[in-house]
């Protein structure tokens, strides 16, 4: 008989089912991360120590959930990144719309895989004219729309 210290991880399978169900019911599912050094996201949205993160299909494009990490590439700020957070760090999953999925415990005592994270920079990406984000605009005027017949 496998003892419960031999027994995989629920928790991988979970976040699969939860974000199946997100998308199948054309909710957004957003995976909120305990960030910490083994954790690959951009460092400057995190606040407070975490992250969310929207993995639904039209945000990420190559999107793995794994058993030990979930990986993907997304966009943060018009610049494509690589983003990977080991299963053990994630918070939760749960429907952006409703709020409903499903909270998990994670202490900053949890293993840290034994194979150090090396972070992976973007070597090949070119910048496409017009792809640079808009700076928000600084006049205190409303937006004008302009009816086009």
């Amino acid at each position: 008989m496998i003892s419960d210290t031999e027994l995989p991880s629920t928790r991988p399978y979970l976040i699969r089912a939860l974000y199946e169900w997100c998308s199948e019911n054309g909710f957004t599912p957003y995976v909120a991360v305990k960030v910490d050094n083994s954790v690959q996201v951009p460092r400057e949205y995190v606040q407070g120590g975490e992250i969310v993160l929207n993995v639904s299909m039209d945000a990420t494009s190559s999107l793995k959930l794994g058993n030990e990490f979930i990986e993907f590439k997304a966009r943060f700020g018009g610049k494509p990144r690589d983003i990977m957070v080991p299963i053990h760090r994630v918070m939760a999953i749960y429907a952006r719309e409703n709020g409903q999925g499903m909270a998990f415990p994670v202490s900053d005592d949890d293993v840290v895989p034994s194979t150090p994270l090396t972070p992976v920079g973007v070597k090949d990406a070119k910048v496409v004219e017009g792809d640079e984000p808009t700076p928000p605009s600084t006049s205190p005027a409303r937006p004008a729309l302009k009816r086009i017949k």
